[in-house]
């Protein structure tokens, strides 16, 4: 009887292993994309400090954070020129 409790406890840890490892994966991702999302505020928010002598401006929001963030500084480049003749 207590070998039936050893082996329910192995499949027990065994099940809520593969359940982490399944439910981390999709967590990494999201916490990845909002790094960079936060990344490509900083650079908006570099570019606009910079732009502000020259009267250019980018706005942010979730957008425009998301294509500088997962793209990183071509993603700005391409928000730059999309702006200017846009």
């Amino acid at each position: 009887m207590e070998f039936e409790y050893i082996g329910y406890f192995l499949i027990s840890i065994i099940g809520l292993y593969i359940l982490v490892k399944i439910f981390a994966w999709p967590l990494k991702v999201l916490l990845k994309l909002i790094a960079n999302g936060l990344i490509g505020i900083l650079l908006l928010i570099t570019v606009n400090f910079i732009g502000h002598y020259f009267n250019f401006y980018i706005g942010i929001n979730a957008i425009t954070a998301l294509i500088a963030g997962f793209f990183g500084i071509p993603g700005v480049i391409f928000l730059v020129i999309f702006k200017l003749f846009l």
